[in-house]
């Protein structure tokens, strides 16, 4: 009888595996060599999905004028960003770095003037006035064909763009510089800088890029430039976001600059847009006048944009004051542009013109508009570098005085008082006769908490003339405050004595006369702010306590951001910040009846949200440059940090009868910006965590308030809930 084996299903194909592979070994063949490897995959992102976007030039050539460039796109990781296609908002433009001279002076008097190099765009049309787009009655314009500087678009070129497939690209431009005849007639010079720009506009990110270059021998760097002002100037004033212009597409200067040429105008109003003449006219703004037989008139400086648009820049209310202090945008010095000195060269009359006209007064009146025949140092009239630095030598100088108080003490009779005198740079005290005896000192308590209560001693009480004190032989003043009673518990707090005290100076002017301290009793003189650091204190009970040290009040704005805007000069007391010794929280109310119940506080923080300039979405031109959302254009990192002032109250005003109510301290802070806008909704908000807005005295909304608004409100979801 035979066995019968089972094998299972496994057990076979182990078994005939086993078989083919030892049929195989007995053929003796090879099994051939590996493959070679293949490429390596691309890393990228699509444009189509980054979230972020940087464009860089790598290389350009200029042959037989024919332009081709290399550029590499990447996001802020570093990534490669792939796909990018004709049919993208993709656009270049290129302009040559021209030397520049021009012929004037009238009947054959003619003289050859450098005016230094300019940029000059290869790409331009002829753009007639749309009637259509001018508002009827608008006045200050002369419509009149105009030339302009343009881009050429990557989607009007089928093969022009090319895709390297790994974030590089190249693109060869579709004008030929070496045939520009029309509209104007461009020479191109290979010895010259020219200057590739681009522009990428993406539904949420836009990208920019220049790239500089001198086709002769091929250079980068050591060749010409024109590098005058950093955009980073700008943005002391402007929030970047708000320079993202025509449409967000063109975000660089350099861009700017290279668009905007001297032969680039608006022909609905006839106004250039040469960019060093647009830049001056627009900041000169609501101060832009020229010069009558019956004296001054505006002369507001507007465009007309695509689509009719007017852009009305007499309406800017440009914050830097003096006007005259062009560092506030020509930063010289350690880290400028490599240009930075060319606006002190003489080269040009345009900023000139563009500031003061073609008519600065009368005794310009046929004399043309070649300012520097007569304004330069060695000729007749005042350089602009020597006109604009006497307004500014009266303010150069009072930042190196200083307000010395000494023998501060608690009289017989408790009244505050101090000896006060002044001192130059090199610590000389300056005579009395050039102090304006008319301006103040101001003394403060509690200068590390809310400053006194207001109706303790109020301001107008707590700020004295120089000449309602005591002039000593010495140059120095005694003070006396006997108008306000200190408080009963004044020993141990901190004391703040802050001068608001002018020098006299001269101006400047006919015959180049030096600008310097002069007698106040002299007609005409200017009076400056002394710029002097508050001072502070610990008081004991009749002098001052030198063992204890001053306590310091809490972070809420960034006082350098406030003078990188506004300059020397904000709006009175001009010595640095210091607005909130006088405008207190509980500071009284002021009429005004286009405010809702006809009152509003006068507080720093109220004046300084519902300031005009500081929301300019909806004020002067409209332009978003500052929108007060931004809570860190003015604050500093922990500025707007809720709770830490619990005994704070606000005095306002009732929006519907406009008599005094209290707030309490995080309920009248947020409404510093709310008030005029306030709903049933926000109040029930604000009332069912803590807050008072009702208080009928300052007592009241201290003792009924309960606000636990700083759980919720941290600073960071205050900053994102403002938008940024």
């Amino acid at each position: 009888m035979m066995n019968t084996i089972t094998v299972s299903p496994a057990a076979k194909a182990v078994l005939s595996a086993g078989l083919i592979a030892l049929a195989l070994s007995g053929c003796g063949g090879s099994d051939g060599t590996n493959g070679e490897d293949g490429p390596d995959g691309i890393i990228g992102v699509n444009i189509d999905a980054t979230s972020t976007l940087k464009a860089t030039f790598t290389d350009a050539t200029v042959v037989d004028g024919k332009v081709s460039v290399g550029f590499i796109l990447k996001n802020a990781n570093g990534v490669a960003v792939l796909g990018l296609t004709k049919d993208h908002d993709l656009r270049f433009g290129i302009a040559q770095l021209t030397p520049v001279t021009e012929m004037v002076g009238t009947d054959g008097a003619t003289v050859e003037v450098d005016r230094g190099y300019q940029w000059q765009s290869y790409i331009n049309t002829t753009k007639q006035p749309n009637a259509s787009w001018i508002p009827d009655g608008e006045t200050n314009i002369a419509p009149s064909a105009q030339f302009q500087a343009e881009v050429e678009a990557a989607s009007k070129c089928a093969d022009c763009l090319v895709d390297n497939l790994d974030g590089s690209y190249s693109y060869t431009f579709q004008t030929n510089i070496a045939q520009v005849t029309e509209p104007l007639s461009i020479t191109y010079q290979a010895d010259d800088t020219q200057r590739i720009t681009l522009e990428l506009k993406q539904p949420l990110i836009t990208a920019n890029a220049h790239y500089d270059f001198q086709p002769s021998t091929g250079l980068t760097e050591d060749i010409a430039t024109r590098d005058v002002v950093s955009i980073n100037a700008c943005y002391t004033c402007h929030q970047p976001e708000s320079l993202a212009l025509h449409g967000g597409r063109r975000i660089d200067l350099e861009n700017c600059a290279s668009c905007h040429t001297a032969t680039s105008g608006d022909p609905e109003t006839g106004n250039s847009v040469d960019f060093t003449y647009m830049i001056h006219a627009i900041h000169k703004g609501q101060d832009r006048v020229t010069s009558t037989a019956d004296g001054n008139v505006a002369a507001p400086y507007k465009v007309i944009g695509y689509g009719g648009g007017i852009h009305d820049y007499g309406n800017v209310m440009y914050p830097q004051k003096p006007a005259a202090d062009c560092s506030a945008c020509h930063v010289e010095g350690t880290n400028a542009p490599k240009d930075a000195a060319l606006f002190n060269a003489n080269k040009s009359d345009t900023a000139c013109i563009a500031c003061h006209t073609e008519l600065a007064s009368q005794q310009h009146v046929g004399v043309g508009t070649n300012c520097t025949s007569c304004h330069v140092e060695e000729g007749y009239g005042r350089s602009a570098k020597e006109a604009h630095g006497d307004v500014m030598k009266a303010y150069n100088e009072t930042q190196a005085m200083s307000a010395v108080f000494s023998d501060v003490i608690v009289t017989a009779d408790g009244k505050f008082s101090t000896t006060v005198k002044f001192t130059d740079a090199s610590a000389n005290v300056i005579a009395a006769e050039f102090i304006d005896q008319g301006s103040r000192i101001v003394m403060a308590w509690d200068s590390d908490k809310n400053y006194p209560a207001y109706q303790d001693a109020s301001y107008s009480n707590r700020r004295i003339k120089l000449s309602e004190g005591t002039a000593n032989t010495d140059n120095s003043w005694t003070l006396v405050w006997d108008k306000i009673t200190l408080p009963t518990d004044y020993v141990g707090k901190t004391f703040e004595l802050w001068s608001a005290v002018t020098a006299c100076f001269n101006h400047g002017g006919y015959g180049r006369p030096e600008v310097k301290l002069t007698a106040c009793s002299t007609d005409d003189v200017q009076k400056v702010e002394i710029k002097s650091s508050p001072f502070h204190l610990v008081m004991a009970a009749s002098a001052i306590d030198t063992s204890q040290t001053t306590a310091t009040r809490r972070n809420i704005i960034n006082t350098e951001s406030c003078q990188g805007c506004h300059n020397q000069e904000v709006y009175h007391y001009d010595n640095g910040v210091n607005c909130q010794t006088c405008h207190t929280a509980d500071k009284t109310l002021r009429s005004d009846d286009t405010y809702p119940g006809g009152k509003k506080s006068t507080s720093f923080a109220f004046k300084a949200h519902s300031a005009e300039g500081h929301y300019l979405k909806y004020a002067g031109v409209e332009s978003g440059t500052v929108l007060k959302t931004d809570c860190k254009t003015c604050h500093t990192a922990d500025g707007i940090q809720l709770g830490r002032a619990t005994d704070r109250v606000w005095r306002y005003g009732d929006i519907e009868t406009g008599a005094d109510v209290w707030m309490s301290s995080d309920t009248g802070a947020c409404l510093s910006c709310h008030q005029k806008y306030r709903t049933d909704a926000t109040v029930s908000h604000i009332e069912s965590n803590g807050g008072i807005v009702d208080g009928i005295s300052e007592e009241d909304a201290r003792n009924r308030t309960s606000e636990i608004c700083s759980t919720c409100h941290t600073v960071d979801r205050v900053t994102k809930t403002h938008g940024f």
